[in-house]
């Protein structure tokens, strides 16, 4: 299947004059961000480049340099299990994730435990016993509408008798009202270190690359209710053209981890620039 930019060059190659707004619409529709998408753009016309091939290397070159290296990394286990906090509105396929990545360290060959946090949404905590079974990977379960702090507490004590390298907590996936957001990932961070002042190591969002805007839009939510280290985005093997990527490191300084190319448990890809640039976007 062409990809976004063969599909550009196939548009405008043998074109006598390059339309520069329709370019520029084409950018934005693939969620790249008009803060990106202006100035590359303006510098385009300037330069009054016309060579079709050309003008998608100079578009490559500058959504390469969006991600400055280091990219985010899994944080390694120093004795303590990792605590990793993933959160996310419905819909985004968080559970699913949580559950890939779990799959994806022990392939490492890590002690991984889950914790189905999102106690809210039964249908949540049976779709994670789910994957832990189809995985074979212990899973951590809270009572139907028990407090997630005190069940990602009473996971992560388990996980440090029991010494494994990670903890993944699925937590409840809703932007409700900020406030109230705010004051669950706050009360879930309290929890977890109480037992280690350094947990949880990580929190990370996952979006839908289908949703375009919305994904930036609940990252920059999720932001500003708990620091978030690297995002998620799946669903890129759908309708999604994933610019969204470049849209949420432009705005807030975050970076892809993984993406999420397929339903299967292992189609949790780590993120790389060229091959996202080259052959996903």
């Amino acid at each position: 299947m062409a990809n976004f930019f063969s599909k550009l060059v196939d548009k405008f190659l043998g074109e006598p004059e390059i339309d520069w707004d329709e370019l520029e619409a084409d950018l934005i529709s693939a969620d790249i961000g008009a803060k990106r998408v202006i100035p590359m753009i303006e510098e385009l016309r300037d330069r009054n480049e016309q060579d079709a091939i050309d003008i998608v290397e100079f578009i490559k070159d500058h959504l390469r340099s969006a991600f400055p290296q280091p990219l985010p990394q899994l944080p390694i286990p120093d004795g303590k299990p990792v605590v990793l906090l993933m959160v996310g509105v419905n819909g985004t396929g968080k559970t699913t994730s949580s559950a890939k990545l779990a799959h994806h360290l022990q392939k490492q060959g890590k002690r991984v435990l889950l914790a189905a946090a999102d106690t809210f949404r039964a249908a949540a905590v049976e779709q994670l016993e789910s994957w832990a079974t189809r995985l074979n990977v212990p899973i951590y379960k809270g009572r139907v509408n028990q407090d997630p702090a005190s069940v990602c507490y009473e996971a992560h004590t388990v996980a440090l008798s029991e010494n494994y390298d990670y903890l993944i907590c699925d937590t409840a996936g809703r932007l409700h009202t900020r406030h109230n957001l705010m004051e669950e990932l706050s009360k879930i961070r309290r929890s977890i270190a109480k037992q280690d002042p350094a947990a949880p190591q990580a929190c990370y969002i996952v979006v839908d690359a289908t949703t375009g805007a919305n994904a930036l839009m609940q990252a920059r939510e999720f932001n500003k209710a708990t620091p978030l280290d690297a995002v998620i985005i799946t669903k890129m093997d759908g309708s999604g053209k994933g610019g969204v990527a470049v849209a949420i490191r432009d705005e807030l300084g975050i970076a892809p981890l993984y993406l999420g190319t397929g339903e299967g448990k292992d189609n949790l890809v780590p993120f790389s620039v060229n091959t996202y640039v080259d052959t996903i976007l």
